[in-house]
């Protein structure tokens, strides 16, 4: 008899428990903490005993089983509280994804649960996608650990990365026991990460879909959602973003910002789920204690090696949030620059007062002349692959390429800059502003902005699509569109490249055959591209 998916799951995963839990065991031990990356990291743990792990189920909303990890201090005797932190899984990771960081956490006094959402693996239930049951199911679990750990229900924090990070939001709102939350790789605006510019990101929806169907169970709801979003369903736009709204934080702001837990966002320059500008626009709303960090990298990759129990800086100050927010600690993580960049071409680390005091300047170009393109093309300049791309930019520098000269400018509208004489430092939100007659009612453009050398290699800094319905043919509208906000550094005697074209493999765009977009700058609204520097 050949196995059920559901049986080959709940195999895998009972085998992936046991084979990491005996890595995290037997590895070196927690109070071997890795040495602190850079200032005011966390301090290595004292030596003593391990904490204790166990596996438990645990009852979640509707009565459906949590398949959860529990890790407690060594020693604890039940006469003393201990501050609680709480981790739900990320889409499609088994219930030990966090079990090297927890242990790390437990080493230092932290009760420690970790829980597999609901509808993956061996938890019951349905994927819902962050909806009103996930978010039941977190105060579920912090119920469960106040009644059967050692837990001070004073002190209770959740974090988590990409999809718990999103869950560990939501629930700030609705759970006034959560102090502090770390949320890393995660969404505030989910309708604005995954259809920003209403352009479907066709590659990280077809991703998410497809490895919710290996590794779960995903609800009818999901299913339906999914299939509009990738066939570009117009006449279901509206139900798709009330669905988005319902599982976005930045939607319960106002109750995040009553509740006032302390909110440490974590974020890559290049993640390709959840791109940092919604990041950055939730952070500069929240009213308690914040923290944004951005650094290099895709999805989850900024804290993806301290996972396996590597050093990492997004983890360490992750500990450190808690520190501080739950036990207390003076560790002058509340003194330092809540905004925190590392540019993706020095390695540096950069703090700011605010978002918005991020670039002290902005460096304009022109997009003069009129230049008509062909849609349905790919020209050659694009923004690469999700995870790949970015990955190899993280740890190679090695961003996605074009050669600006050869780019065929019957597919691609191209503006450049003249070479600088200094460096510039890109930091922030690249905007564009440009006027556009279309043949068609529909369309969809995507516009890059690129660092070109000497020989015109241009190598990609930032880019972003735009999608527009319901246009007249042949009268032109002005648009408005924010590229994804960036730290890269141009050298001197580079230009900066503007392009625009109508095809990216990591979109699905809307163009009908044979259509044509015309990029014009008329006199009394000037086209140009806005970019951020810092002086």
């Amino acid at each position: 008899m050949t196995p059920s998916r559901t049986t080959l799951r709940a195999a895998i995963g009972t085998v992936c428990a046991t084979v990491l839990a005996t890595t995290v065991l037997t590895g070196a031990p927690a109070s071997a903490a890795p040495a602190p990356a850079r200032p005011g990291a966390p301090a290595p743990s004292a030596a003593g005993a391990s904490p204790t792990l166990r596996f438990v189920d645990i009852t979640g909303a509707g009565g459906i089983t949590l398949k959860a990890n529990v890790f407690t201090p060594a020693g604890a005797d039940g006469d003393r509280r201990h501050p609680l932190i709480v981790l739900p899984t990320s889409w499609a990771m088994p219930q030990v994804e966090y079990l090297a960081q927890a242990r790390r956490l437990a080493a230092s006094g932290y009760v420690v649960v970790g829980y597999n959402s609901r509808g993956f693996w061996q938890s019951g239930g349905q994927i819902e996608t962050a909806g009103p049951q996930d978010v039941a199911d977190a105060s579920k679990v912090i119920d469960w650990a106040l009644a059967h750990t050692p837990a001070d229900p004073r002190e209770v924090g959740m974090a988590g990365v990409s999809y718990g990070a999103g869950i560990s939001l939501l629930a700030a709102a609705s759970d006034k026991r959560i102090k502090a939350v770390a949320a890393l790789s995660g969404w505030a605006d989910l309708i604005g990460s995954i259809y920003g510019g209403r352009t479907p990101h066709l590659q990280a929806a077809a991703m998410l879909g497809g490895a919710g169907a290996l590794t779960g169970r995903p609800s009818p709801e999901l299913q339906q959602v999914l299939k509009d979003f990738l066939t570009a369903n117009m006449a279901k736009e509206k139900d798709m973003i009330a669905w988005g709204r319902k599982r976005s934080p930045a939607t319960y702001l106002d109750r995040i910002n009553a509740n006032g837990a302390a909110i440490l966002l974590g974020n890559a320059w290049g993640d390709s789920l959840f791109p940092p500008d919604q990041y950055a626009a939730f952070f500069e709303k929240l009213k308690g204690p914040k923290r944004l960090e951005f650094r290099p990298g895709d999805h989850a990759t900024a804290e993806g090696l301290g996972l396996l129990g590597l050093p990492n800086d997004t983890w360490n100050d992750t500990q450190r949030w808690f520190d501080h927010y739950l036990r207390g600690v003076d560790n002058g993580i509340d003194r330092e620059s809540p905004v925190l960049l590392k540019s993706r071409s020095t390695g540096a680390y950069e703090g700011y007062k605010s978002w918005q005091d991020v670039p002290s300047a902005h460096r304009r170009i022109a997009l003069n002349g009129t230049q008509r393109i062909r849609t349905g093309i790919d020209s050659g300049a694009d923004g690469g692959l999700i995870f790949l791309s970015s990955m190899l930019d993280q740890f190679l520098r090695l961003p996605p390429m074009a050669s600006i000269p050869l780019l065929p400018r019957s597919a691609a509208a191209v503006w450049q800059s003249a070479p600088y004489e200094s460096g510039q430092r890109v930091r922030g939100t690249t905007r564009l502003h440009t006027t556009v007659t279309p043949t068609a009612a529909s369309g969809t453009a995507i516009a890059y902005l690129y660092d070109v050398g000497p020989l015109g290699l241009g190598k990609l800094i930032t880019h972003a699509p735009f999608t527009f319905h319901d246009k007249a043919p042949g009268r032109p509208f002005g648009t408005d569109l924010d590229l994804s906000a960036t730290a890269y550094d141009v050298p001197a005697g580079h230009r900066l490249a503007v392009v625009v074209d109508t095809v990216d493999p990591l979109y699905i765009s809307q163009n009908p055959a044979g259509a044509r977009l015309t990029f014009s700058s008329p006199a009394d609204d000037p086209s140009y591209v806005s970019v951020p520097v810092r002086d």
